[in-house]
């Protein structure tokens, strides 16, 4: 009777505990996936799919556990993906190849924003104490870039398609976009290339709008990255991450003005457009093209950045995507 009890006792035992394991750690993750997927993220308007899928309980419904890494430059960034910090962060193309110049370390997985007609990621402005006006007024004019970076890429390629030679740009690099708002402003550059909302913000403060990518949305895109390991080991999770980020980027473009409270709380937005500045549309279930991918290899190889160009397949891959509807 005592031997009975015991094994229906230990029975019961098991049952409840496997019970519990099954709720405490997902059947549907491996062992990899069961840690928090850590991203590093700048405070700036790519960012908010973000925030609103961490709000509205996207990543807790898809069963991932997310921790997001602030972070208040690229070289930040950069320095916690090199160090093996965070799983995946917020960048661009330019960045990809930097990583991969050797060997194959980082993918983008997913493309956050492009440029689009009506929502414009650059511009370049001019100072309100001159009088440039267009593209061809820029010739010997002091213009301030971030250097080897999207910015100066995209710069150089909008130019060149209006006619003006990249060589023949007086191109300063002031890498701290602050500063290079507030030297535009003061007159201290003749241009400057900002993303937006800065960019809006200094046409509100008196800037005059040269020429801007929305003219050329090719050439610019935010991107979401993840290392090689984590692609790896945390694959299930960067699944349901990537889907619990489109489904917010798809209620933000349904109603963008039902998240500006919250745009307002996580982002910088200068306080002189924070009831004006139109939040933009967001891009969805995509990857960065191989032509696109090509043409900066082909201008980091001429700028002598890399020896040679990198394969698209080395860093891009469309395999983590939510599937189509």
């Amino acid at each position: 009777m005592a031997c009975k009890t015991f094994f229906g006792r230990s029975i019961l035992f098991i049952l409840i505990t496997g019970i519990t394991v099954c709720f405490t750690f997902p059947s549907y993750l491996a062992a990899g996936d069961s840690k928090p997927l850590k991203i590093a993220l700048l405070p700036i308007i790519d960012a908010l799919p973000y925030f609103i899928a961490e709000t509205e309980g996207d990543f807790k419904k898809a069963g991932i556990e997310v921790k997001m890494l602030p972070v208040m430059s690229g070289l930040n960034r950069d320095q916690l993906m090199q160090a093996g910090e965070v799983d995946g962060m917020l960048n661009e193309l330019t960045t990809v190849a930097n990583f991969n110049r050797n060997n194959s370390r980082v993918k983008a997985v997913y493309t956050i924003r492009s440029a689009h007609a009506e929502y414009p990621m650059f511009r370049l402005v001019a100072s309100p104490r001159n009088d440039l006006n267009k593209v061809s007024d820029l010739k010997g004019a002091s213009i301030g870039i971030s250097k080897n970076t999207i910015i100066e890429y995209m710069t150089d390629r909008l130019l060149q398609a209006e006619g003006l030679d990249a060589v023949k740009l007086n191109k300063r690099s002031i890498p701290a976009i602050p500063e290079r708002f507030q030297l535009l402003l003061q007159g201290q550059l003749d241009a400057v290339v900002l993303p937006d909302p800065l960019g809006f913000a200094a046409l509100a403060s008196g800037a005059r709008l040269i020429i801007d990518d929305s003219v050329a949305p090719q050439y610019s895109s935010s991107i979401l990255t993840f290392s090689d390991h984590s692609i790896n080991n945390k694959a299930e999770t960067l699944r349901r991450f990537l889907a619990a980020w489109d489904n917010a980027a798809a209620r933000l473009n349904k109603s963008p003005e039902s998240y500006r409270t919250l745009m307002l709380r996580n982002i910088r937005v200068p306080k002189n457009v924070q009831k004006s500045y139109r939040i933009p549309r967001f891009s969805q279930k995509s990857v960065p093209g191989k032509e696109q991918w090509d043409d900066v290899m082909k201008w980091m190889v001429g700028k002598k950045l890399l020896k040679t160009a990198l394969s698209y397949d080395s860093s891009i891959t469309d395999a983590f995507l939510p599937i189509q509807p």
